[in-house]
């Protein structure tokens, strides 16, 4: 009897402690979705049954989206519908265009600290609280914040530059008008193209740590702007959305293609990061740089040659520096020469990025709330013994 009461004793107890992990939860799977994913020892990333990649090089950034809000690419006549609707929706109320007024100029506050403030006006615009009590289903919250977000993006750019907003136009696609709004002018086609295809390349890309925080967030069910800020919050890390900034500070400081041997030789040397290069889950080329690269090559920019030139540099001194890890050009990388080819000032790369990030993080929040569990891990305490 005792033999049978310490057996169960020892069960009970085998059930009840949490199971360990790898730091950073690596390898662990924590959801199931049929938004997409990653297979990182391929090369390879999907949105549904579709190569994204592809989709980047063949449709529209509304029929991208359209498939991640629908589940399936649209007809012409839904994307044509979809395309007018979502258009309505970008135009900001008088009280986000207030609260944009109010943060004051772009040197007071990070543009990414900035648009998290103002996204949580539009959600209270919009009337949300807790997705639990939206009368309204969350599918039409995700478009109309996915919707208006770039516009705010946009009218923060102009008016703590000391510009006037401008007002979306509905006749023109997402990314033009993206453009438009922050420029005051109308985009060529090339920029245009450019853009859409890096919006489409990076609207989601796995349980990425920003994903990831946009379902906690709506786990606890929080509103589903809430959700997005914390996305933001997370995107706004160097480590994660942060980088292509930086890779542009990395060119200026080389200068010269002539210059970029010694550059990355001393930069390894003194264990300086080289921007634009490795990658949490790819151990093959990330398939989002191979078509930037392309990208650049076609559009050329200021940056583009000594971007080309490189590369192979950095990947030759990678080889012979840290063979003991497999390191190749991520999107950071030639992200940086496009956004910086379209027009883009550098401050706006990682706001850029959420503008179509957005798009991930509100399909992920509704297929969240769908089957709801409050996300609520453990964790294991290494202090000292308490009293």
């Amino acid at each position: 009897m005792n033999h049978m009461n310490q057996t169960k004793q020892t069960q009970k107890q085998t059930q009840t402690e949490p199971k360990r992990v790898n730091p950073g939860l690596e390898g662990v799977v924590v959801a199931d979705t049929r938004l997409g994913g990653v297979r990182g020892a391929e090369g390879f990333y999907h949105y549904g049954p579709h190569n994204a990649a592809v989709l980047a090089e063949t449709r529209s950034f509304e029929e991208v989206w359209y498939l991640f809000a629908h589940g399936e690419l649209p007809s012409p006549a839904e994307l044509a519908s979809f395309r007018s609707a979502t258009a309505q929706l970008r135009a900001l109320s008088p009280d986000v265009e207030r609260a944009i007024a109010a943060l004051g100029p772009i040197e007071s506050m990070p543009p990414m600290t900035a648009a998290r403030s103002v996204l949580g006006v539009v959600g209270a615009s919009l009337g949300i609280d807790s997705w639990i009590d939206d009368p309204v289903p969350a599918g039409r919250r995700a478009i109309e914040l996915t919707a208006a977000f770039p516009s705010v993006v946009a009218g923060l750019w102009r008016v703590r530059n000391g510009h006037p907003i401008v007002e979306p136009d509905p006749s023109l696609g997402f990314a033009a008008d993206y453009l438009s709004m922050i420029t005051g002018a109308r985009p060529n086609p090339d920029q245009v193209a450019a853009l859409e295809r890096y919006l489409i390349l990076t609207i989601d890309h796995g349980f990425n740590a920003s994903t990831f925080t946009s379902r906690v967030v709506a786990s606890t069910g929080a509103d589903l702007c809430g959700a997005a800020v914390g996305g933001l919050a997370a995107l706004s890390g160097p480590l994660h959305g942060g980088a292509p900034s930086h890779v542009l500070e990395m060119f200026d400081d080389v200068g010269e293609v002539s210059n970029a041997a010694a550059w990355v030789e001393n930069a390894l040397a003194t264990g300086r990061r080289i921007m634009g290069f490795g990658h949490r889950v790819y151990r093959a080329d990330d398939p989002r740089a191979a078509l930037l690269r392309r990208t650049t090559r076609e559009m050329g920019s200021r940056h583009a040659d000594l971007a080309l030139e490189m590369e192979p540099i950095v990947l030759d001194a990678l080889d012979r520096h840290r063979p003991d890890r497999e390191l190749r050009t991520n999107v950071e990388y030639y992200a940086a020469t496009v956004l910086d080819a379209v027009g883009l000032p550098r401050q706006l790369f990682t706001p850029t990025f959420a503008v179509s990030r957005i798009v991930g993080w509100m399909a992920h929040v509704c297929e969240q709330v769908e089957a709801n569990r409050l996300i609520r891990p453990k964790s294991h305490y290494v202090g000292q013994p308490p009293c």
